[in-house]
């Protein structure tokens, strides 16, 4: 063919040599986040608040915006992503480059990826202005709040987007040992050193108090349909109470010294307990028999955590071991060594098979069981993470957030501390340090007088849920606030599904009914409760009673309102964080109606009922 064909289409259609010179490569997205432009109006309204401060005499205060972790921009994609994406398990791909941060997903996006539900960044450290060792600490059901039980008797609840102080509540005499929500979200019972069991509504109201053991009570937990709660106490016996009535019911004896710690399953009419006697035992609460001893560990079993499917128990012993049986065939499944002291808390996290323990050294490790069997060649499973200087004394209690992606620990070194997943391209954390100490910033903002309150630039009476920004980021991303819609049913199997026929302790069934799949939450069981698994709606509503005097709600008269109020610390200012890290854009406090199971009764929007031991007067300032 020696003639060349002939062109029929019109010359600026055909293409034309690339020139390497003249091409253009995306490099914007390797640049870091630029700070947000500067506000005119509010540079003015801080300087005219920093003149009427000097006018007064007063020190002029630097604002130092909150770091916030925000899960209403990753759970915003998500439900968008759900409904464009070309395929059921389609994930965007991420890069490690920090403007990606905004595409990072929720942990339920990335069922077949547990690395993602490591918490190992350190994001906040919050103290009480009366320092005391901190006990127990859980989310609050709606999943906006921490609260927390300390050695001094007193609640202390924490915003969990922005990490500062609420309020406070004297809610014992004793320190608190133990509490619960039970799982409908609408009572916490709690239990103290002196053997006393208490009731509260969410608004934090007492509702009745009653001795229940002659000794400490060490655990608490609720049944699945919230009808019956166990407690275990230093006395040697398990109890379990009706809850309604606030009645016993039953007295388990078979323990042979202090019982530390009991856990109702999931799902079934079954306890699990660990005592001083090195045993763990199974129990069944409508008979108080013994259905199966454990006898692996060597000392003093000090916390029992439950999978979410119900399959696997880990129990923490005194003597460094983790352990984790599988109730199915009653086998020890796996050994996890690792720690330098004895183990005080363990927990689930609450999507990946991934469970995560507290050392009395103050380390935290997360142990990932996904991974093969032991072999000869390699008998122990180390830990995944290692966060080896997390606390300075014993961390004694663990929780997730019930969407994954926040860890809280509490500790014996009198903070509570708050660990979020690594940011995409961010080499200045904690983990990626080899797990070095947190920084020494403590923050008691929010509990100091009320002229110690106001901030320049900051208007008053903002809301507990308004929060700076979403500019953390090492939630869900940054971004605006409105609650995502949409389910929660993440593409692929769960580990946490409740096939029962599926062989094999690790592997990992289909047709899960776990957390959102379709449009509820958890087993129906009779009069219309939950299996536990359920994440119930929200039981705090507005924080109106803020404003009201030292009165507690449903503790009568109490003792503290005579006693003049204790001296205020001046506030400990930490570092200006630097621009990166600070993103503007509200974060509401919106959830994802499917990941609850329904409505409660119209507790929704339920008006909080808690009171501000200072007093006098509104606070100003949320900040």
């Amino acid at each position: 063919m020696a003639a060349a064909v002939p062109v029929l289409l019109p010359s600026n259609s055909l293409p034309r040599p690339s020139h390497p010179t003249l091409e253009w490569t995306p490099k914007r997205y390797l640049t870091g986040p630029q700070p947000p432009p500067v506000d005119d109006a509010k540079v003015l309204e801080q300087e005219l608040a920093a003149a009427r401060q000097l006018a007064d005499g007063k020190a002029v205060k630097k604002t130092r915006p909150r770091r916030t972790v925000d899960f209403n921009g990753g759970m915003g994609r998500w439900a968008l992503l759900r409904k464009h994406r070309p395929n059921p398990t389609y994930v965007p791909c991420m890069r490690p480059a920090p403007p990606y941060i905004i595409d990072l997903l929720p942990p339920i996006a990335y069922p077949s990826n547990a690395s993602t539900s490591l918490c190992t960044k350190f994001i906040h450290t919050s103290t009480n202005k009366i320092r005391c060792p901190v006990n127990v600490v859980t989310w609050t059901p709606e999943g906006r709040r921490v609260l927390t039980g300390s050695t001094s008797g007193e609640f202390t609840l924490w915003n969990g987007l922005t990490f500062n102080f609420e309020t406070i509540l004297q809610a014992h005499d004793s320190a608190i040992r133990a509490f619960q929500f039970t799982h409908s979200g609408s009572y916490l019972a709690s239990a103290d050193q002196s053997g006393i069991i208490k009731y509260f509504q969410p608004n934090m109201n007492n509702l009745n108090a009653w001795p229940g053991h002659r000794e400490a009570i060490r655990g608490l937990s609720f049944s699945p349909n919230d009808g019956r709660f166990a407690t275990a106490s230093d006395d040697a016996t398990i109890r379990i109470w009706a809850f309604e009535e606030s009645r016993e019911e039953r007295v388990l004896t078979g323990h042979g010294w202090d019982v530390k710690c009991v856990e109702w399953h999931p799902t079934k009419g079954l306890l699990a307990s660990g005592s001083k006697d090195n045993l763990i035992k199974f129990w069944d609460p409508r008979t108080g028999t013994v259905l199966s001893t454990l006898h692996q560990h060597k000392n003093t079993i000090q916390a029992l955590a439950w999978s979410p499917n119900g399959n696997l128990v880990a129990s923490a012993s005194r003597d460094q071991t983790v352990r984790v049986f599988d109730i199915r065939a009653m086998k020890e499944f796996r050994v996890l060594k690792g720690h330098k002291k004895e183990v005080c808390s363990v927990t689930w996290h609450p999507v990946h098979p991934i469970l995560v323990s507290g050392g009395s050294e103050g380390a935290i490790l997360h142990w990932d069981l996904t991974g093969p069997e032991p072999t000869p060649l390699q008998p122990a499973l180390l830990p995944r993470a290692t966060l080896s200087q997390a606390h300075d004394s014993n961390v004694w209690a663990l929780t997730f957030h019930p969407l994954g992606h926040i860890l809280v620990t509490a500790s014996n070194d009198h903070t509570t501390r708050f660990w979020s997943r690594e940011r995409p391209g961010d080499t200045s954390s904690v983990f990626a340090g080899g797990g070095e100490k947190p920084p020494e910033v403590t923050d008691v903002s929010g509990q100091e007088d009320e002229e110690d309150a106001m901030v320049p630039g900051f208007s008053y009476g903002a809301g507990p849920s308004g929060g700076v920004g979403a500019g953390f980021g090492s939630g869900f991303g940054i971004g605006g606030g409105g609650s995502a819609g949409g389910g929660m049913d993440g593409p692929g199997p769960r580990w946490w599904g409740r096939d029962e026929d599926t062989p094999g302790a690790n592997a990992t069934p289909t047709g899960a009914s776990g957390v959102g799949t379709g449009g509820g939450a958890g087993t129906p069981l009779p009069g219309g409760l939950s299996d536990g698994f359920g994440y119930r709606g929200t039981p705090f509503g507005a924080d109106d009673a803020m404003n009201s005097d030292d009165f507690i709600p449903g503790l009568g008269a109490a003792e503290h309102l005579g006693n003049p109020p204790p001296p205020v610390g001046p506030r400990q200012s930490g570092p200006l964080p630097p621009q990166e890290d600070m993103w503007s854009g509200g974060g509401s406090g919106g959830r994802n109606e499917d990941w609850g199971s329904g409505d409660r009764g119209g507790r929704r929007g339920a008006g909080g009922g808690y009171q501000d031991r200072r007093g006098g007067g509104p606070r100003r300032g949320r900040h």
